[in-house]
């Protein structure tokens, strides 16, 4: 392969970056382009459309070659774009991103909201930038940034929905509509995380999967007076509490069936050794009041169960009336919103039939007990990637960031990360990006790195070129 010249694409990139992609990123920023699930009337108004536009117009701009743009609507389904870069070489990439933002919330500073874009310092301030308007085009860039050295490169597909921040419902049928136009990826980027720092690359190598629902416990037909039924009408709380110490121990919070843990591999081990002996106190850093002690202690226990055993939380209860409304009545029944976060590589529709079973047998004292899970999500859990693309990154972010990439692992859930592992089980997967400290995504302030935005870009060009060597391994 004709190597890179990194200090060719550090400019070149630096220069598109200032001069096209990021007035194009602006007026991104403008737009209020909610995601469905957050404004009912997105078709009328328009602005997904819009986001979507604003992007074309400025891939249409860029000396790109071989680049081809197709937008899809299907009824009533939020649109998709798809830009295609033929490639000069073998291999397929599959960039992913998402145009759709989250609503505005409040509390922004002083001249600052979520439709006017600020640049202060290195940063760009404004809703979308870092989740994930940004994506596209550093993804595209990157492209861009070999091609000005004519170096052979794989076919490159820039899928950017914008129904993310909705739970993705129309990605499936989009990945249908589409399937023989996006063949089997090699390799696929996903820009849509960040790291722990903006000192290097952090390459996500796992997310946590949830499986959640309502545990509902039924004991009467009616309240009872409790100077009359209690101790001998069961308590629906007791009876719920009960229920999930099968789930749960009580005691330590340790969830308890051997179904819902992973094994955790040495190599997962040191990877998260290595992060907690950089990062110190910071991955422990919980607003505690004082006296309050953590589940556990051991700075690397708590990092690996952060992200990768399970855990258990009541998130909502139903049946309970406040406590000013409170009379001396023995409740009907007690409903509880359950959060289970499953390991990385955990089956969670398995999981999820495993828990109702779980929880509805043999009910104590015959209560009435159903447990409905209604949020069900796979984890994510990368393959190893092949030695030419982890060395191409090696030495481009040494190059780009004066460190190497760190493995990172997250215990928040990503649907759409299953979603295409399920959809492309041999593909290998880089999913990393520009947020990290005060990025503040889906809050007030929202913003992104600039610096951070353009070394992915340049980053993510060493990854697409090395495609090439992967296929012919």
């Amino acid at each position: 392969m004709k190597s890179i010249d990194f200090t060719r694409l550090s400019n070149y990139i630096d220069k598109e970056w200032d001069e096209s992609a990021l007035p194009s990123l602006c007026d991104f920023v403008e737009i209020p382009a909610l995601s469905p699930s957050f404004d009912s009337e997105w078709e009328e108004n328009g602005y997904l459309d819009a986001a979507v536009e604003t992007f074309v117009s400025w891939v249409r701009s860029l000396p790109l070659k071989r680049a081809s743009i197709s937008v899809h609507r299907l009824k009533k389904r939020s649109p998709l774009l798809l830009v295609t870069i033929e490639g000069d070489s073998d291999g397929n990439v599959l960039f992913y991103s998402h145009l759709d933002k989250q609503p505005e919330a409040t509390g922004w500073s002083k001249g600052k909201g979520p439709w006017k874009p600020v640049l202060e310092d290195d940063w760009l301030f404004g809703r979308g930038s870092v989740d994930d308007g940004y994506g596209g085009y550093s993804g595209v860039l990157s492209v861009l940034g070999l091609q000005e050295q004519d170096i052979p490169h794989p076919t490159c597909r820039f899928l950017i929905e914008t129904g993310e921040e909705s739970g993705s419902p129309d990605l499936e049928v989009y990945l249908d509509e589409l399937k023989s136009q996006l063949g089997i990826p090699d390799l696929v980027i996903v820009l849509d995380t960040g790291g722990m720092d903006y000192d290097r690359l952090w390459v996500t190598q796992s997310l946590r999967g949830i499986v959640a629902g309502t545990l509902s416990v039924k004991v009467s037909s009616v309240g009872v007076h409790s100077g009359h039924g209690s101790g001998v009408m069961p308590s629906s709380f007791r009876l719920a509490r009960q229920l999930l110490s099968r789930l749960e121990d009580e005691n330590t919070g340790e969830i308890l069936p051997d179904w819902l843990h992973l094994e955790i591999t040495d190599e997962m081990k040191k990877s998260c050794s290595e992060i907690v002996k950089m990062k110190g106190d910071s991955i422990d850093d919980f607003p505690l009041l004082d006296g309050v002690r953590k589940q556990v202690d051991d700075p690397l226990d708590i990092f690996m169960t952060m992200n990768l055993k399970p855990s258990l939380s009541v998130i909502g209860a139903n049946g309970i009336p406040s406590i000013e409304s409170a009379g001396n009545v023995l409740r009907t029944n007690t409903d509880l919103k359950i959060s289970i976060r499953t390991p990385p590589g955990i089956n969670a529709s398995k999981v999820a039939t495993k828990v109702q079973s779980l929880l509805e047998k043999d009910p104590p004292n015959g209560a009435h007990v159903t447990a409905k899970m209604t949020e069900v999500a796979d984890g994510f859990l990368s393959p190893v990637l092949p030695d030419s693309i982890s060395s191409a990154l090696d030495n481009a972010c040494n190059e780009f960031y004066g460190n190497a990439p760190m493995s990172l692992y997250i215990g928040g859930t990503i649907p759409v990360m299953a979603m295409l592992q399920s959809r492309y089980p041999n593909s290998k997967f880089v999913i990393t990006g520009a947020g990290g400290p005060g990025g503040n995504a889906h809050g007030p302030d929202e913003k992104l790195h600039i610096p951070t935005a353009k070394r992915v870009a340049k980053c993510m060009a060493s990854a697409v070129a090395s495609v090439v060597d992967y296929k012919h391994e």
